[in-house]
């Protein structure tokens, strides 16, 4: 049986969410943590917190990524390692309404566990409610489709054109048709009979195996797959899931109580970093129709989706030289100490983003970064400077040789005219 256990949080981020089945379990502090922790939000006492309206915006995943950093933790612990991996998500809040993400948006780093509480939660969410729909909407329009008997359908059919304009109604809403959404529901319906389990369920750091005689205790959690471009589900030695076994496969240790062998399905979790349909965070009343949302003469401020706003207020943010309009700049009183340290969390996302640390964590010595959106090539002074330093080096190392030798040599040699002898 899978045990439940809650997954490692970050110091990176201080601020809390209500509770639920992803609260942290362990803090690590680094002094990486140090730096960005500035750009958290503090509140003012006996001051009202400003509200940043980012409802016409959509999030935008940009990159996973692993960093191991010293913890005070481990080290205090007298564990084998002080190097605890901390997990990265970079995403944007780019325009709803624009094709390109070049101006007027923000860059955000947020840890893993927070990222995937939040964006799970909501996506789960909109999963339950399109199938909900989808099962009332649309087993007409399937039925249709699977060859119903005339007579039936003759008979029915003032019920039917009621669902089929229903269904359209729901169709243009959620972006989905019948034709797609009963096929998803069943297979997500039956995914426990047809032998797989959500990677969801994995994504706060669950027992694979417990430890035996021959046998250390193994987890399974999310990690960053395909270079930081995809979340995925990975295989660790220890409970906090922070060090990860990159040569065993979850799916090996997986299996029901009957013992047959099961496979994950990404499906869910792949909604997460898949920019195909990204969270718009304007929050739109499902049950209005569209055309009547906007009332000229009872107009409502929009009002932004809960997941933006928590993504939005746990992470560290990178918005002014971006242009981003909706910025916390705009609020200097109540988020002084993030703006004064915009620049540190800027400079910190960009050495994420150009290949400073491999997939694991570890720093990159040499080679070429894996990431490169911008500009982050070598520039001629840098690789004059690395030339010159490397080059320099290795004199001081050939005159250190020749010094000692030199010294060596003139000590037997002032031996021998004083009549010593060496041992």
């Amino acid at each position: 049986m899978l045990s439940r256990i809650c997954a490692s949080a970050l110091a990176l981020f201080t601020a809390t969410a209500s509770a639920s089945v992803f609260e942290p379990k362990v803090t690590v502090d680094s002094p990486i943590n140090k730096l960005v922790s500035g750009a958290k939000v503090i509140r003012a006492l006996g001051e009202e917190e400003a509200e940043v309206d980012i409802h016409a915006y959509k999030v935008i995943f940009e990159k996973c990524q692993f960093v191991k950093a010293y913890s005070d933790d481990l080290a205090a612990e007298g564990s084998n390692t002080v190097l605890a991996t901390q997990r990265f998500v970079i995403f944007k809040l780019c325009p709803v309404d624009a094709d390109t993400c070049q101006y007027n948006y923000g860059e955000y780093l947020v840890d893993m566990d927070s990222f995937l509480q939040y964006t799970v939660e909501y996506k789960q969410e909109e999963q339950e409610m399109m199938c909900e729909m989808c099962d009332e909407n649309c087993q007409v329009y399937y039925d249709d489709a699977a060859g119903e008997e005339e007579e039936e359908e003759e008979e029915d059919e003032g019920d039917r054109r009621r669902r089929l304009a229903a269904r359209k109604r729901f169709s243009r809403k959620l972006d989905v048709d019948c034709d797609t959404c009963v096929e998803s529901c069943e297979k997500i319906a039956n995914m426990e009979e047809n032998n797989y389990v959500d990677a969801t369920y994995f994504i706060n750091c669950q027992q694979l195996v417990e430890e035996g005689d021959d046998q250390q205790a193994l987890y399974a959690g999310p990690m960053c797959g395909s270079q930081g471009s995809k979340i995925k589900i990975g295989v660790f030695s220890d409970e906090d899931c922070m060090f990860l076994d990159a040569s065993l496969d979850v799916e090996d240790y997986l299996a029901n109580e009957n013992g047959y062998a099961l496979k994950l399905s990404h499906a869910l979790l792949k909604t997460t970093y898949d920019n195909s349909d990204p969270i718009q965070c304007e929050q739109v009343d499902e049950e209005e129709d569209e055309e009547n949302y906007y009332n000229a003469y009872e107009y409502e401020a929009p009002e932004t989706r809960e997941v933006c706003t928590n993504l939005y207020m746990e992470a560290a943010k990178c918005e002014e030289e971006h242009g981003f309009e909706a910025g916390v700049d705009k609020y200097y009183n109540a988020y002084e100490n993030q703006v004064d340290n915009e620049e540190l969390v800027c400079e910190y996302i960009y050495s994420l983003k150009s290949g400073t640390y491999s997939q694991d964590g570890e720093i990159v010595v040499g080679g070429s970064p894996s990431y490169s959106p911008g500009e982050t090539s070598t520039t001629g002074g840098q690789k004059f400077a690395l030339t010159f330093f490397i080059l320099g080096t290795v004199g001081l190392a050939v005159y250190a040789a020749m010094l000692h030798a030199q010294l060596t040599q003139g000590g037997k040699a002032d031996l021998s005219t004083q009549g010593g002898a060496m041992a």
